[in-house]
Order: C-alpha cells, then sequence, then structure tokens
C-alpha cells in the first residue's frame, strides 16, 4: 500500500456559475483520507464559493459548505493541510463535486480555476 495524492480541476467560467462534475479514481485507490481544495485565485474561492462533495455517493461535505473552511494556509506543514475524513472506502469509485459561484462585492468575478485534492491509500 502506498498514499497517492490525487487532483481533479473544475472551471468557473461565469458568474454565479453553479457546477457539477464526477471523477472516477483509479481502480487500486481503496481509502480516501484526506480532502484539500485550492484555486489558481484563491480569493474568489474564499469569498465566493461553497461545495457539496460526494465520495462513493455519500456525502462528505454538505451543500452550501464554504470554500474558505477548506483551504489551508501557508504556515501550515504540508502533512498538516488536508481536511481529514478519516478512512472512507473509495467503493465505487466515483468523487462528485457541485460547486457555487456567489456574488461577493469585495472580488469582482473573473474566471478561475477549483481543483480539488484527495489523500488516498492505493494497493500497489
Amino acid at each position: 500500500m502506498s498514499i497517492v495524492k490525487k487532483r481533479f480541476d473544475i472551471l468557473i467560467t461565469a458568474a454565479k456559475q453553479s457546477i457539477s462534475q464526477t471523477f472516477e479514481l483509479d481502480k487500486n485507490i481503496t481509502i480516501i483520507k484526506g480532502i484539500l481544495l485550492t484555486s489558481d485565485k484563491d480569493d474568489l474561492m474564499y469569498y465566493r464559493g461553497s461545495q457539496r462533495i460526494e465520495i462513493n455517493k455519500a456525502e462528505v461535505v454538505p451543500d452550501n459548505y464554504e470554500s474558505k473552511l477548506l483551504l489551508s494556509g501557508l504556515n501550515l506543514s504540508p502533512n498538516l493541510r488536508w481536511y481529514e475524513i478519516g478512512d472512507m472506502p473509495a467503493g465505487n469509485g466515483q468523487v462528485k463535486i457541485s460547486y457555487i459561484d456567489r456574488d461577493d462585492t469585495r472580488v469582482p468575478f473573473e474566471a478561475y480555476r477549483v481543483s480539488l485534492y484527495l489523500n488516498c491509500v492505493q494497493t500497489d
């Protein structure tokens, strides 16, 4: 067994966009230990974003969960940056994210990328 990091990207191309995307994990991934969100424009995701995340059709992050709660600061060790979800079985290997961009006067909209990282266990 080994630990691997998987990354899945969604592109937010319009203000107030709601996007839902399902990603497939590799078949040899058996457990997901943690999640992390990042963006190429962190301020937009921080102020404007919320999401719901499902793994194997089980809700891990509920509707309208603010993205800023899944971001990590640079002042943390890389090993402490994960939102730990325990040892969740990968099951059918499907990861679904439903992301919503909301209006916020602090940051005007421009297109941005949201990246979902998973901290996974895979069998060799």
